[in-house]
Order: C-alpha cells, then structure tokens, then sequence
C-alpha cells in the first residue's frame, strides 16, 4: 500500500470549481505526506492563472500551508 503522494503535485484548471477541487486534493494528498514525515509544509505555488503545483518545503513551517505567486 502506497502511502506517499509523488510530489510535486501539477495542478492545471480550466474552471474555478475545478481548480478548486484539484487544489483541495493536491494539498489534502501533501498534508498526508507532510504528516507522516512531520518536518516541512505545504507550499502552493502559483504560475499563472491556470497552472499551480503542491509540494513540500523546508521554508514552511510544519503544520502551515503557505501560498506563492511565481509570476
């Protein structure tokens, strides 16, 4: 059984609820990883209107997600 995401997470939307819905699953599937490692947060970056990706970082704080605009 597989218990880790593959991260990053590439997240590309056409629509608000899908992008919202792809980002909420991207984050729940780190915050998982994030847990069972129990060292970094989630970091959600932003390229361009459509385009984000979801990983882990060691400039976040466990526990925190934090959110980035790369453009």
């Amino acid at each position: 059984m597989k218990t880790t995401a593959d991260l990053p997470i590439a997240v590309t939307a056409t629509d608000r609820a899908s992008m919202e819905r792809q980002l909420d699953e991207a984050v729940a599937a780190a915050m998982t990883q994030a847990m069972h490692e129990g060292r970094q947060g989630i970091l959600v970056t932003q390229h361009d209107n459509i385009s984000f990706t979801v990983d882990l970082s060691d400039a976040v704080p466990f526990g925190l997600t934090r959110e980035h605009q790369e453009w």
